[in-house]
């Protein structure tokens, strides 16, 4: 049994779980990466805690610094964990989307929280983007992560979940699926896993209203991809540096309502509580699902703990008030939404 000097010690290392109901369901080898075992209870613990430690060797960071960024809320209360315990002081701006759990959670670690309007364009200076960058200029001794820019971001990946996974998997793996957002776990854990077989397919799950999956197809922003959605941490309204269209292969679209519904399944057979985006993972599988053989081992990433979501999918209220509440779901053979 290890004794640690702090929480942050206690970021990765987070188990790969044979999810052994769909297995048997698709005929397949199906195996998550579960991010939510993190002290933060999401995969962004890794990347606040390694782009505040590289920012720090490099002079960026002073003592009593405010650090800025812009979050669906994850990175935020990643970002907000590490400040608790450096003595920074923890500035997030968000859409407004973002679940009440998340919201109150930020509060809790102590940060300071901007909620901005979600139909605000990146550019309007209104959105969450454009106000994290005004508060970098107006606050003396400040300093904006910006995790979509900031390659230390898909670094903290490529460093720590990418061998990760190739250890537990003992080199078997075949197909990675993963969401894309900022980009970073995708493309650090991918870049990982190519280099030691560049076999690994990589597919990146994207969300319906977000810009990414055309982009990668087209070398174009089409405008009319860009709308809201229910969905957080999936898909974005801006192309990210940090997303390596080259690492990965493809990317496949999913709804809101299949998102949610395949989390609360995987909660009923796989006795997992995720969140959002894990569901919008598995229905990306399942959408797939005809592709794969029993000789493949497939690694799905689950990004967060489903406690983020308690008064959202996991609300029948909020899944009925969104015609997203089908009772019975999880004992349909699986289809495509």
């Amino acid at each position: 049994m290890s004794v640690y000097n702090n929480v942050l010690e206690t970021i990765g290392n987070t188990p790969l779980i044979r999810l052994n109901h769909f297995s048997k369901k698709l005929n397949l080898n199906v195996y998550a990466k579960v991010e939510g075992y993190n002290p933060g209870h999401s995969a962004k613990d890794r990347i606040a805690l390694y782009m505040i430690q590289r920012a720090e060797k490099q002079g960026k960071i002073k003592p009593g610094a405010t650090i800025i960024e812009a979050s669906s809320g994850n990175t935020g209360f990643a970002i907000a964990m590490v400040c608790a315990i450096k003595g920074y002081h923890a500035l997030i701006t968000v859409s407004s989307k973002i679940s009440s759990e998340k919201l109150n959670q930020l509060r809790a670690m102590g940060a300071e929280v901007i909620v901005c309007p979600k139909s605000a364009k990146p550019e309007d200076p209104r959105s969450y983007y454009s106000q994290a960058k005004q508060k970098a200029r107006e606050i003396p001794n400040s300093f904006y992560l910006n995790q979509n820019f900031n390659i230390d971001n898909p670094n903290a990946h490529y460093h720590t979940t990418g061998p990760e996974i190739w250890n537990q998997s003992n080199g078997a793996i075949t197909h990675f699926i993963c969401t894309s957002g900022t980009g970073g776990t995708i493309s650090g854990t991918g870049s990982y896993l190519k280099e030691q077989n560049p076999d690994v397919q990589v597919i990146g799950i994207d969300a319906y209203g977000s810009i990414i999956k055309k982009y990668h197809e087209t070398g174009m922003i089409d405008e009319t991809e860009n709308y809201s959605n229910t969905l957080e941490g999936v898909g974005k309204s801006i192309v990210p540096s940090n997303v390596k269209f080259d690492v990965i292969d493809e990317f496949i679209k999913v709804t809101d309502k299949g998102s949610a519904l395949r989390a609360r399944e995987l909660a009923k057979t796989e006795g997992l509580l995720v969140g959002y985006s894990a569901g919008s993972v598995l229905e990306g599988l399942i959408k797939l699902r005809d592709r794969f053989t029993v000789n493949d081992y497939l690694v799905l990433l689950f990004s967060d703990h489903g406690s983020k979501y308690i008064g959202k999918i996991y609300d029948d209220q909020w899944m009925e008030e969104h015609g997203f509440l089908e009772p019975e779901y999880c004992l349909k053979e699986p289809i495509t939404i």
